[in-house]
């Protein structure tokens, strides 16, 4: 699978893969929010063979061809930890607790 690479500007270490090119409309609001401005790093033919250095193949093409997008947070980040980050970051008046 053809799949596209971005580094959010906001979030070091963190990048958003796509299944098509510039099509940010398959993230939710929120994920757009957590990541902030994104900055185009690659493009690469991904199979479930290829290795990559923090991420497991299989699991990238699952949620590309199921969602349109995958998620690679920093080393040792778990997802919740991110949207906590996002939560303490937003004004006061964009909390709904």
């Amino acid at each position: 699978m053809h799949c596209f690479v971005y580094a959010s500007l906001r979030k070091a270490d963190t990048y958003l893969w796509l299944a098509k090119r510039d099509d940010f409309n398959v993230m939710s609001e929120s994920l757009a929010q957590l990541l902030g401005g994104l900055r185009f790093v690659m493009e690469m033919e991904l199979s479930e063979q290829r290795r990559l250095p923090q991420e497991d193949a299989r699991q990238v093409l699952t949620h590309l061809r199921n969602q349109g997008w995958h998620l690679q947070l920093p080393p040792k980040e778990t997802l919740a930890s991110a949207n906590h980050l996002a939560y303490k970051s937003a004004p006061q008046s964009d909390r709904s607790h």
